[in-house]
């Protein structure tokens, strides 16, 4: 059994961002989706930080052109919970044997998160291809991902965490990067006052880093 590599590049490739959502208010849930797909940016990465990460899960997956993944996945019950609330993509910010060989039963493309080579290797010896590159920054940056191209050749990332527009290039123009993943598109402050126009707007700078 391996993680489901199509399925999951046929979501992560659709713009050059993921954002990675922090949502305290489930009335935040659709408008935030349809401001973040208006702009550009389908694949939605909810975080279970909060508790009602699971109920802005199912409100955005009723949005069109939205897909939508859970975030912060830790644990096997926390996948199933995803899976439930109709994720169709999971991320976990590390990874663990039992995680990585749950999410491949449960059917639900997994993210895994790495900081590592070795860790990178051992969600490869797992049967992951597609892997999320955190904390980015912290973790040693693009600077560090394209060392790892040549030994981890058949290895792609999503880097996230300490990824802003400013240096979003820097990491798309690696060959191992598949997309980015981050917050900034989304501001707690634009959040909370309802400013979806401002969402949109730094939604459609973010895929224009595809051109």
């Amino acid at each position: 059994m391996k993680q489901d590599t199509e399925a999951l590049l046929a979501v992560l490739r659709r713009a050059p961002v993921v954002p990675v959502l922090i949502v305290d208010d489930v009335d935040h849930a659709i408008p935030l989706a349809r401001a973040l797909v208006a702009g550009g940016l389908p694949a939605l990465e909810v975080t279970m930080r909060t508790p009602v990460a699971l109920d802005v899960i199912r409100a955005m997956s009723t949005v069109e052109g939205a897909f939508v993944g859970a975030g912060t996945v830790l644990d096997p019950a926390m996948a199933d919970a995803a899976k439930a609330a109709g994720a169709t993509y999971m991320v976990s910010p590390g990874a663990t044997p039992t995680l990585l060989a749950h999410a491949i039963e449960v059917g639900v493309p997994l993210l895994p998160g790495v900081a590592t080579a070795s860790e990178a290797m051992m969600a490869r010896e797992a049967g992951y291809r597609l892997m999320k590159f955190f904390p980015a920054g912290p973790a040693g940056g693009p600077n560090y991902l394209k060392a790892l191209s040549s030994p981890l050749a058949d290895v792609m990332f999503c880097p996230t965490g300490g990824v802003s527009l400013a240096n979003a290039r820097d990491y798309l123009t690696l060959p191992n990067v598949v997309v980015v993943g981050g917050s900034w598109v989304a501001p707690a402050d634009a959040m909370a006052a309802g400013d979806w126009g401002r969402i949109e707007t730094l939604a459609r700078e973010a895929a224009a880093l595809a051109a």
